[in-house]
């Protein structure tokens, strides 16, 4: 059965090009949400097996959406990956602090993220 991904950033152009990547060459379903309330809904009332989430948005950051799916018992079980540009030594310890699968930076290589994304779920055929 095809995997079913969620994007979560608020930069259309991000969100446009990580879907076309993950259905193009991954062969995955995405669903998409520009804010992180968008996609707790989406979370929370569809089928989805991973989520990318960018952790740098306004309204709601990527770590507060992550402790609401982790708080849910629907979505705690979703795996998330986090896309960001800042990313500290001290943000990975925290990062794996709160369970998160993985970690691509941004500015990411749009051929290979779906190996990326393959590869920290352990998704490979």
């Amino acid at each position: 059965m095809t995997k079913q991904v969620l994007i979560v950033d608020d930069e259309d152009r991000i969100r446009e090009l990580v879907q076309a990547c993950l259905e193009e060459l991954g062969g995955w379903a995405t669903l998409t949400a520009g804010s992180g309330k968008e996609g707790l809904k989406i979370a929370q009332t569809e089928s989805i097996d991973a989520i990318l989430l960018d952790v740098s948005m306004p309204d709601m950051d990527g770590i507060t959406v992550c402790e609401k799916l982790q708080a849910n018992s629907v979505t705690k079980s979703i795996p998330v990956i986090f896309l960001t540009a800042k990313v500290q030594p001290s943000d990975r310890a925290r990062f794996a602090q709160m369970g998160i699968a993985g970690v691509i930076t941004k500015p990411f290589e749009p051929l290979t993220i779906s190996q990326k994304v393959a590869e920290i779920l352990g998704w490979d055929d």
